[in-house]
């Protein structure tokens, strides 16, 4: 395989920094996006990973940063400002003449979505398309670190219950170590790719309490689903300090959840990468010291 150089934003982030770790294990190079200097990005740089400072709003940051780079990731938290973003990157990834960038969207991504976030992420998706830059787009379902956010795992902890307003919906939760070992594969053989847009998915579809029924057997004590109101929801969101513009996110996804936009089952990740991702059990026994 022809050695290479990517650039990783949400470097320190739940695929970001396995992603890189896929990438310098295989022999290429890294340089690893961050915020700040912190622990976090030092133990990149133990790694090998080149640690660069600065803000995906800030464009001059984005074009330095790409300079000399063969490939990159785009991965951008729910917040506002993500088209800003993504012009910037597509920006300074046609100056550099990458080979691709792998986009991380979302599977509620629409022109019609009731959420912010989303929306922004399908009109990032179109930005890309539009400047000709060669692009890979995956939309994942919920990841599996779902589980281990603190407004689900606080209540599946004190209370041995899920409790989310989405009815009877199903999907199959998704870790962020599996979606990096696809971005990772796309990244170094991108010819293949080039164009497409990737759902992610894990390996097996439940609803909420089949997910509340695969964590009781792992953690040996019942867990319950629980549906609540939107409303109800809102509040607890909202005990978290959590912002507006991610309450509201929440929100109109529960609603796609209920509708059915987050089902799916793998059809990517294990034929691109020769290993199917970890079921729900899997995830929660690796994970076991969340939920003690």
């Amino acid at each position: 395989m022809q050695q290479r150089k990517f650039l990783i934003t949400g470097a320190t982030g739940k695929t970001g920094v396995h992603t890189i770790r896929h990438l310098l294990r295989d022999g290429h190079a890294v340089r690893a996006f961050v915020h700040s200097e912190d622990a976090r990005s030092e133990a990149l740089r133990a790694q090998g990973a080149e640690v660069v400072v600065g803000d995906l709003l800030e464009h001059d940051d984005i074009i330095r940063a790409m300079d000399g780079v063969t490939g990159a990731y785009l991965c951008y938290p729910v917040r506002p400002g993500f088209i800003q973003a993504t012009a910037y990157f597509a920006d300074a990834a046609r100056r550099a003449g990458v080979d691709v960038v792998v986009e991380m969207s979302q599977i509620s991504a629409r022109e019609d979505s009731k959420s912010h976030a989303a929306r922004d992420h399908w009109i990032a998706e179109r930005v890309l398309d539009w400047s000709g830059v060669p692009t890979v787009h995956i939309r994942p379902t919920f990841f599996s670190e779902w589980m281990i956010f603190p407004w689900v795992r606080d209540q599946i902890v004190e209370e041995g219950r899920i409790t989310l307003p989405y009815g009877d919906g199903r999907h199959a939760p998704i870790a962020g170590e599996d979606q990096a070992r696809l971005i990772a594969a796309v990244l170094a053989t991108p010819s293949a790719h080039i164009g497409k847009t990737y759902g992610l998915f894990g390996p097996v579809e439940l609803s909420q309490q089949e997910i509340a029924d695969e964590m009781s057997e792992v953690l040996g004590r019942k867990i319950v689903y629980r549906p609540s109101t939107m409303e109800q929801y809102r509040t607890h969101l909202e005990k978290y300090q959590l912002p507006e513009f991610m309450i509201q996110h929440f929100l109109a996804i529960a609603v796609d959840y209920q509708n059915g936009i987050f089902s799916g089952a793998d059809g990517v990740i294990g034929e691109i990468t020769g290993q199917a991702p970890q079921t729900v059990s899997d995830f929660v026994s690796m994970h076991r010291q969340e939920f003690a």
